[in-house]
């Protein structure tokens, strides 16, 4: 056998040890995973898994808060990633001996953290610097508002707004977008990162502006134009001054990399006219 060719196998069997096999459980993750550009390690994901394209072919662990032992061991991971609320699952995987990860992916600064820890975890240290400046780079982008002013953001579109209402609350990604903008978060001084609110909890906060994170994809049978109605019937200031809008991006709500774009776009939102 040719010395060039030993040099061949002995690169092949080096690259083929240094791979992990990773599987995430959660979309976040696999986003996140995807943008160290260590997609090609991943062998199993969480349900929901849908960016970018390449992740939708992959196999599937079970969704994102009760993922599958059984599937997750049939892969055989080298590395399980998980965020703070699968922490019963992969204790469980230590007991086959399995390498675990948590992230926590909360505010702004623990998506950068997770990313520098992630990528250190699985040697892509260069790769997550540059994803944390470009997140950096977003929150240095935002002018503050000229108009503070008190915002509501809420999760999803609705007809009837009788049944609870999700909304942005403390120690959360968009209330950190929110304080950047200058502005106020009317839900940040609740105890819950998500307060259920009534259409009365609305009108007692009286927000100035409210921001309606809908997506398309998922509530594809919302009559808009119905939707926004019942907001604008609310006696509010934000009804008041015309200021009700709804954001539908795909990124809104994985506090990935792709925060950054989130950041620019409900900044511009913010900003008053």
């Amino acid at each position: 056998m040719s010395i060039k060719t030993l040099l061949l196998i002995s690169l092949f069997m080096l690259n083929l040890w240094a791979n992990e096999r990773i599987v995430s459980l959660s979309p976040s993750i696999t986003e996140i995973i995807y943008g160290l550009d260590a997609g090609n390690e991943l062998v199993g994901t969480s349900s929901y898994s849908l960016y970018p394209k390449a992740a939708q072919k992959l196999p599937i662990v079970g969704g994102y808060t009760k993922p599958n032992i059984e599937k997750i061991l049939a892969h055989k991971p080298s590395l399980v990633v998980g965020q703070t609320f699968n922490r019963d699952t992969l204790q469980k995987l230590h007991y086959f001996h399995i390498k675990t990860l948590i992230l926590r992916l909360k505010t702004i600064t623990d998506i950068q953290k997770s990313i520098a820890l992630l990528g250190k975890t699985i040697s892509k240290t260069t790769n997550a610097n540059k994803l944390i400046t470009n997140i950096t780079n977003a929150i240095r982008g935002i002018a503050k508002n000229k108009h503070p002013h008190s915002v509501l953001i809420v999760y999803g579109l609705k007809e009837d707004l009788r049944n609870g209402i999700y909304a942005a609350g403390k120690n959360i990604f968009f209330n950190d977008i929110i304080k950047l903008s200058g502005n106020t978060n009317v839900c940040e001084s609740m105890h819950s990162e998500q307060p259920v609110l009534s259409y009365e909890n609305i009108i007692a906060l009286n927000p100035e502006q409210i921001i309606i994170l809908h997506s398309h994809a998922t509530e594809p049978n919302v009559n808009v134009k119905k939707a926004l109605q019942s907001w604008y019937a609310l006696p509010t200031q934000a009804a008041k001054n015309r200021k009700i809008s709804i954001v539908d991006e795909d990124y809104l709500h994985i506090p990935s990399q792709r925060v950054a774009l989130t950041i620019k776009r409900l900044a511009k939102e913010m900003q008053h006219d």
